[in-house]
């Protein structure tokens, strides 16, 4: 059986569980999106960044 670590986004906890223990919100993976040299939609994806402020 495989299982991944997940992570909270609201409290920065990690589990197991789809749900957190400590706030009870839902849970994601903590892995980051996978590698292409042909990024389709990274233009896109800075330019929200920008927006942000976070570049």
């Amino acid at each position: 059986m495989k299982t991944e670590i997940l992570k909270c986004l609201n409290c920065n906890t990690y589990t197991l569980k789809k749900n957190c223990e400590t706030c009870n919100n839902k849970t994601c993976t903590n892995k980051p999106a996978k590698y292409s040299p042909e990024d389709k939609y990274g233009h896109y994806r800075r330019l929200a960044k920008i927006e942000k402020g976070e570049l």
